[in-house]
């Protein structure tokens, strides 16, 4: 019943979002080549906060937890769990305030209202799996940029979506390159649960009534740590707080 209910409160729920992507595109051209960066940082902000905001027409409540313990001042790497796209506008929206970049497949480079040009030219970087040459440069520069401007790079160590919950191992790589050139970062480690519910039929129809929890878990200094320590404190403290 739920299921049959979804499908003309999902068709609503997608007009809306193609229509926010369509609507603030332009916003972001003329807000980053008239007004410069902090201007196109806000409309990013709105935009994804309008999004977190459709999503309560599914049904979908959000719970952030934790955010009063990250540093300010000081460039983050936000380490999370990945369970489906909706992780990416609540993360943009609830931790605005430190200016969260991605790394992203390039296929997302393109083709996409809003969220393309957001990728490309708002400090994001954007990478091909198939090809390390390209990608390790790319991450490297993400990290360099958020050590100069205390900004946040968020990080998907999984490298794929988990379809139920269940976390994947961590990939070290991407992690690794961050924290070489990015000394001065502290890890954030983000566990997120129950996103996937929303896409427990696949894109359409949408899950309806999904209490999304994020909960941002101690973060720690990097400085002086050895990277397989990073890496393990940093895997544990984010599965742990995944509940399936």
């Amino acid at each position: 019943m739920q299921k049959i209910l979804s499908y003309p409160i999902s068709f609503i729920y997608y007009i809306i979002f193609l229509l926010l992507l369509v609507i603030f595109h332009p916003v972001q051209v003329i807000c980053l080549n008239i007004f410069g960066y902090q201007a196109h940082k806000k409309s990013v902000d709105i935009l994804n906060g309008l999004l977190v905001l459709n999503t309560h027409l599914l049904g979908t409540s959000y719970k952030v937890t934790g955010i009063e313990k990250i540093p300010a001042g000081v460039p983050l790497i936000i380490v999370a769990n990945h369970q489906s796209m909706y992780d990416i506008p609540a993360i943009i929206w609830f931790m605005r305030k430190f200016h969260p970049k991605f790394i992203s497949k390039k296929e997302l480079g393109k083709g996409i209202p809003s969220v393309s040009y957001n990728l490309r030219h708002g400090g994001s970087v954007l990478i091909d799996r198939k090809d390390p040459k390209q990608a390790l440069p790319a991450i490297k520069g993400m990290a360099e940029y958020i050590q100069k401007h205390n900004r946040s790079a968020v990080i998907f160590p999984e490298g794929t979506r988990s379809r139920t919950g269940e976390p994947k191992r961590f990939s070290e790589n991407g992690l690794k390159i961050l924290c070489k050139f990015a000394p001065s970062a502290y890890i954030v480690p983000l566990s997120i649960n129950n996103s996937w519910k929303l896409v427990r039929w696949g894109q359409f129809p949408l899950g309806l009534g999904t209490p999304l929890t994020f909960t941002v878990q101690e973060p720690f200094a990097i400085k002086g740590m050895p990277f397989e320590e990073v890496m393990a404190k940093t895997e544990t403290a984010v599965v742990q707080g995944i509940h399936n």
